[in-house]
């Protein structure tokens, strides 16, 4: 079994402050798992990540508001993802995972639990990751509750389906920018399709996930890591300025060497690079989440 390396307990205070209402759409909770056990055949084992960790750090980046995304580790019990959100006083609301069995009245029990939409993996994994026709037939399902459904995908899934991403009936949010490869350059075609994918109204766009885009930490500029992602995310806010979200994917499982965990607070002023103007920032961390996600 591969362990992760835990999220960096010295939370940096960010030098841009997020604005009042700011949200971050994509942090996960596991366990404890003698409380929310993991599934058998989960890929991986996340470090220690209840909520009053993640409650600590959102304290000291300045975010308000937040969405919590089922992990494969969890598998389709929604439990912890539950627990977090009614646990939030109204702050949270979650991304949840199912499959083509899961009841209407699950879905219904989901809904009012606070969850606003579902996950799927369509990466090409030994575990974890969905069969079309179960995706097709979630889908049916959720289309009339009003969610979104997230995908995560790479360059070489993202060209493979195009044509399913440009049919989909309901919003859907390409996590982590696709995954791209920053080192094939600005016009490789997985990036240059993202962007004409963002033309469709329904395709939202997640700038999160640096770590997992970047190869290593670099740190060439004002000090930040993962700067190679910076041409990336301002193309995709460029393109879709209203249907831009961020989150910052705390607490960074899949981390498998030392020194490569991000500090949440660079992340936060690595969104500040991404966009530097304060009416561009405003969208992507309030307006847009609150009308994506139902948030007051």
């Amino acid at each position: 079994m591969t362990y992760c390396y835990p999220p960096d307990p010295n939370t940096k205070k960010p030098h841009f402050t997020p604005p009042a209402g700011a949200c971050d759409t994509h942090f996960h909770v596991f366990g404890p798992p003698e409380k929310f056990p993991f599934v058998s055949t989960h890929e991986y084992t996340p470090p220690a990540a209840p909520l009053e960790h993640y409650l600590k750090m959102i304290a000291v980046i300045g975010i308000e508001r937040a969405v919590v995304v089922q992990p494969s580790v969890h598998g389709l019990d929604n439990s912890a993802t539950l627990d977090a959100v009614a646990n939030s006083h109204g702050r949270f609301r979650g991304v949840g995972r199912i499959d083509d069995k899961t009841s209407k009245a699950e879905l219904q029990r989901l809904n009012d639990g606070g969850i606003r939409g579902v996950r799927f993996n369509l990466l090409a994994r030994p575990r974890g990751n969905v069969e079309l026709d179960i995706f097709d037939r979630c889908i049916e399902h959720i289309v009339q509750l009003g969610w979104s459904v997230d995908l995560h995908i790479d360059a070489k899934n993202l060209l493979e389906q195009e044509k399913r991403i440009r049919a989909l009936p309901l919003p859907v949010v390409i996590d982590h920018i696709a995954r791209i490869k920053p080192a094939q350059g600005l016009n490789q075609p997985a990036f240059q399709l993202l962007l004409d994918l963002l033309r469709e109204n329904h395709v939202w766009v997640k700038v999160s996930g640096a770590d997992k885009i970047c190869n290593s930490l670099v740190h060439e500029y004002f000090g930040l890591p993962f700067v190679e992602v910076i041409p990336y995310a301002r193309a995709v806010i460029a393109a879709a300025p209203d249907r831009v979200i961020w989150g910052t994917d705390w607490p960074h499982s899949n981390n498998f060497a030392p020194g490569h965990t991000p500090n949440d607070g660079d992340l936060v002023d690595l969104l500040a690079e991404f966009a530097p103007d304060e009416q561009t920032r405003r969208k992507i961390l309030v307006a847009n989440p609150a009308k994506l996600y139902g948030f007051n």
